[in-house]
């Protein structure tokens, strides 16, 4: 149930996050899209925050928000009873870490990962399907596991923002760039919870999360789905290193407000004032991701 209970708190963490109203239809499909998952656990998540009252179910038309989140999603969660040990997500984790420091090696046998990091078969698997659909490791013949050394070093993750610098404004010149109300309004939710404290509470994946659905966003409205496709893959197998950069989170208020000017300015129809805005915000992360540069390095033993 560990799993279960982690993916039902990232439910309740992305409904106060979007500031969703009581009533809100919470879509299994648009849920597991967002959360990086399939549906069948997503499903058996609302149908425990069913049992706990936070959502309800409606026969032949699914689960919809039947209380408002008010309370930090931390807080509801352990009230909800679902603030257990997230062992996956802490495995998740640690492998990156052991990946990026060279005490894990690239290649190695499915029973070493499973007796080194405590799991059981079924968590290793979950683990390991996510680290597969990020892009950043796969099954070798037999039964061990092969990692991806392409985003292991500081300059890997400053080269693919140089890729979406190339990319992203671009974007936003599209003929026929289009960037629906809605989403425009859940995306500036989210940045005014980073902006009243999210910045310090939520977790890296969290943080991660967020920046990837707001620039993913921001792209898929130019309805080119070579530049979308493009986005997703390099979002995928990018977290390997950006997590790590989020130990250094004094620059994400000036991050979130450059957020908040871009929205407004795709809102008002401004698009190449946007693209512009865009290369700055980019520009701008290089330069600080390249000045935390001792940060993103492996720890290799000496």
């Amino acid at each position: 149930m560990t799993q279960d209970r982690s993916i039902a708190t990232q439910i309740v963490e992305l409904i106060q996050t979007e500031r969703l109203p009581v009533g809100a239809h919470l879509r299994a499909q648009m849920l597991a899209d967002k959360l990086r998952v399939s549906r069948t656990p997503v499903n058996d998540a609302l149908a425990m925050l069913h049992d706990k009252g936070l959502v309800k179910r409606e026969k032949n038309r699914g689960f919809f928000l039947a209380q408002p989140v008010e309370k930090p999603a931390a807080q509801l969660a352990a009230e909800l009873g679902l603030a257990e040990p997230d062992l996956v997500g802490d495995a998740y984790f640690q492998i990156a870490e052991d990946l990026l420091g060279g005490s894990l090696p690239t290649e190695v046998p499915e029973l070493a990962l499973r007796q080194r990091y405590g799991l059981t078969a079924t968590q290793l698997n979950a683990v390991l399907t996510r680290i597969t659909q990020e892009g950043w490791g796969e099954r070798k013949p037999g039964y061990g596991w092969t990692f991806s050394t392409m985003l292991t070093t500081p300059d890997s993750l400053l080269q693919s923002y140089r890729m979406r610098l190339a990319l992203e404004p671009a974007a936003l010149l599209e003929p026929g760039y289009r960037l629906d109300a809605q989403v425009i309004a859940r995306l500036r939710a989210a940045e005014q919870h980073l902006l009243d404290g999210g910045i310090q509470t939520d977790t890296a994946d969290q943080l991660h999360d967020r920046g990837v659905r707001f620039h993913e966003s921001l792209v898929e409205g130019s309805g080119n789905p070579f530049f979308i496709d493009t986005i997703r893959r390099v979002n995928r197998v990018r977290r390997l290193l950006s997590y790590r950069s989020m130990r250094e989170r004094t620059r994400y208020e000036e991050h979130a407000r450059q957020h908040m000017h871009l929205l407004d300015l795709l809102e008002q129809g401004r698009n190449a004032d946007a693209s512009a805005a865009m290369r700055a915000h980019l520009d701008h992360t290089l330069a600080a991701l390249a000045s935390i540069r001792s940060i993103l390095k492996s720890e290799k033993p000496d």
